[in-house]
């Protein structure tokens, strides 16, 4: 079992959602963590907090959708650490529209901040790590990346490409001593849904957000590839898929997945109109 204690782990929207537990959790394990978000304000608020849990945090103000700057982020971490251990690209945006409502800007915002950022992250990081012969890269995903998710479909190409993605450089990885791991989330009580009011999917399993951390420390300390947080209902949906779509579809207004999605896409709108 790979120890965490006192390996440096760069963690982007750590103080946001699931980071938040996630920055917690790695502090329990004595992790020292390099938390990279937008907001001063909650940096040094998630700083105390890991301090008072025993880890230790080094906070980096940056917003990662500038990827032709990452290699300035990465200098200023190396400066102060001289290394990272471990890579969680955790970082994401989601926003619920029909998909003729999204802009080109969505588009660009979606998929540069869930997928492209944590490319260029790795590829950037990746080779000191091959020379190092050690470290971890964990990329949260989402149950959306292993069915399109209606009203939220950028967010679901971002995710299933994260996904195929890990999957691939796993494999190219093998032989070496890095491990890849991806998390696939299902309902949590940190998601969209939940901050609007609303309610689950019938069937559907509503995880806690510490069980997504406790997933992802799990994932880095066994080398797991893949890791489903959804019930065994939607593992089953999802086993299936490939080969029955349309039964997948089925399923998915059955629950009143789409009725959900489409409900929070009317309230994001809504909201937008306010502004």
């Amino acid at each position: 079992m790979k120890s965490i204690a006192d390996k440096t782990v760069l963690l982007t929207g750590a103080t946001g959602g699931i980071g938040v537990y996630i920055a917690h959790t790695l502090a329990k394990e004595k992790a020292t963590i390099l938390a990279v978000s937008r907001s001063p304000e909650k940096l040094k608020k998630i700083s105390d907090e890991v301090d008072e849990l025993g880890g230790k945090c080094i906070s980096f103000c940056f917003d990662i959708s500038r990827i032709t700057d990452l290699s300035i982020l990465l200098n200023q971490i190396y400066e102060v650490t001289g290394t990272i251990d471990i890579l969680i690209n955790n970082a994401a945006i989601e926003k619920y529209r029909p998909f003729q409502h999204y802009t080109l800007e969505d588009i660009q915002s979606i998929l540069t901040t869930n997928l492209i950022t944590g490319m260029e992250l790795t590829r950037l990081i990746l080779p000191k790590m091959i020379a190092q012969n050690s470290g971890h890269i964990v990329n949260i995903a989402s149950g959306s990346g292993k069915k399109g998710a209606p009203y939220n479909s950028i967010y679901s190409a971002s995710k299933a490409g994260l996904i195929m993605w890990t999957d691939a450089i796993r494999q190219e990885l093998a032989d070496s001593s890095i491990g890849v791991s991806v998390i696939c989330p299902g309902y949590t009580n940190a998601g969209m849904f939940h901050a609007f009011g609303l309610s689950a999917p019938s069937l559907a399993r509503v995880s806690e957000p510490t069980e997504v951390a406790i997933a992802v420390i799990k994932a880095i300390q066994h080398n797991q590839p893949e890791v489903m947080l959804d019930g065994i209902l939607t593992k089953l949906l999802f086993s299936n898929i490939q080969l029955f779509p349309k039964f997948g579809d089925l399923i998915f207004r059955w629950i009143g997945v789409n009725k959900l999605n489409q409900t929070c896409a009317e309230n994001q709108m809504r909201d937008l109109e306010k502004l």
